[in-house]
């Protein structure tokens, strides 16, 4: 074994979708409803098209490749392997070409892949719901650029995370239907091997396999769809490696807010035995850029010579499944990541006060505007007692006791108070679940 999807990436459930068996079972369930289609219209008996359907699960994945070693053909080894197990074996694939059966499939394929990956997007939702509701009054810092800026909580940190995934949740759907599309209509796309019956064959096929005909179509699909195909999967890890980032930064010891999981006999480092590394947030990062870079190919493979070429089919058969397999298996470790958060609200009350008040500075311009200040007069006014406070390692707070023209002792304390300086995030966090809720009904938050 040599790619990590072998033996170290990777669910199980949705390997197999792209496994050599199972490619070769959609590419037969396309034979099989191309044969039903052309007994519908009559142009073969319909004992043929029974017996087609009936011996595809006969056909042998290693007798496919022996014909293929011989011929060099991969779909037309699957016709002759099939071919040799029917009486009418002369009526399989009448009339197609080979990206008629591989494109259909495909599409089948990526249908039944992205329905997993639907899962997991629900259930990141609601994960990440389930934090924003536990935590949607505990205040932490904001930070911007990497520094301390206003205080919000971090329920509403994850209610951001949350809404990112429900876009990512419908975007989903759209990229559905836009991959639902296959076609049967020959080697430049004009159908004219299947004659005046065309129309009538390639939507009957369609209809039977659950997609929608591409018209017109050349010997293959429009490969714009697998743009937006691999685009929606690279923006959805980019999501992820986000996430993922943020939860690193916050687990370093100087800020400490949250914590991976740390297994009870699991080891950080072969050489530091103190270590707690956030090594699934680490993969989750890396294996996003691996699903980033699939783009590139993805685009340059839409650039086809006339009717089509062969480029882009060898990377397909990596983009395809390994962005596919790849997103989902972040997406499950993510949910992991997620569900068994450790979140510290102590040490985010404390970060707090690491600035030693200097995050209240925007409270102290707008209660000075407040007050009839103009807002850059207030602006000016704080800044300069924003360095000093810095420059003399003072506390901001100190520094307003001599403006008691303008603040009592009680107005002061209230100012410095964080929970007073969150606007309405507490709001924006339920008014947030409600339109969850209302755009995904089926799952309880």
């Amino acid at each position: 074994m040599i790619c990590p999807l072998d033996f170290r990436y990777g669910r199980q459930e949705i390997k197999k979708i792209f496994s050599e068996e199972s490619r070769l079972l959609y590419w037969l369930k396309v034979e099989a409803a191309l044969a039903k289609a052309h007994a519908h219209v009559g142009n073969i008996p319909k004992e043929a098209a029974e017996e087609i359907e009936e011996k595809i699960k006969e056909v042998e994945l290693k007798r496919v490749k022996e014909i293929e070693r011989v011929i060099k053909h991969d779909v037309m080894a699957m016709v002759k392997a099939l071919a040799e197990k029917c009486r009418y074996g002369k009526y399989i694939h009448l009339g197609a070409t080979s990206y008629d059966i591989v494109d259909t499939a495909n599409a089948l394929q990526i249908i039944d892949a992205l329905n997993i990956i639907e899962k997991q997007i629900l259930q990141l939702i609601k994960n990440f719901a389930n934090l924003a509701k536990k935590y949607k009054n505990t205040i932490m810092i904001g930070r911007t650029h990497g520094q301390h800026a206003l205080p919000i909580t971090f329920g509403f940190k994850m209610a951001v995370y949350m809404v990112e995934m429900l876009r990512h949740y419908k975007r989903l759907q759209r990229i559905k239907e836009e991959i639902s599309y296959g076609k049967m209509s020959g080697a430049v796309g004009t159908g004219a091997a299947f004659g005046e019956k065309f129309f009538e064959i390639q939507d009957f096929v369609m209809k039977e396999l659950g997609l929608k005909a591409e018209i017109p179509a050349t010997q293959i699909v429009g490969r714009d769809r697998y743009i937006e195909l691999i685009s929606f999967l690279a923006n959805v890890a980019t999501s992820l490696e986000k996430f993922a980032t943020e939860i690193r930064n916050l687990q370093r010891n100087e800020i400490a807010e949250v914590e991976e999981y740390f297994e009870e006999k699991q080891v950080g480092s072969s050489t530091m035995p103190h270590k707690r590394n956030p090594i699934t947030c680490e993969q989750i990062c890396g294996l996003a850029r691996i699903i980033r870079s699939n783009l590139l190919p993805a685009w340059e493979n839409a650039i086809q010579w006339h009717e089509r070429d062969l480029c882009n089919s060898s990377s397909e058969r990596f983009i395809i499944p390994h962005s596919l397999i790849l997103t989902d298996w972040i997406l499950y470790k993510m949910n992991y990541v997620i569900k068994n958060l450790k979140v510290y609200p102590e040490n985010m009350l404390k970060n707090i006060e690491i600035t030693k008040g200097l995050i209240f500075a925007e409270a102290i311009m707008m209660k000075l505007v407040e007050k009839g200040m103009s807002r850059q007069e207030a602006h000016e006014l704080v800044r300069k007692l924003s360095l000093k406070a810095k420059d003399e390692n003072l506390h901001l707070k100190d520094l307003l006791i001599d403006f008691k023209d303008l603040f009592d002792e009680r107005e002061i304390e209230e100012i410095f108070n964080a929970k007073n300086y969150i606007g309405k995030a507490v709001e924006i966090v339920e008014k947030s679940l409600n339109d969850v809720r209302k755009e995904i009904p089926q799952i309880d938050i």
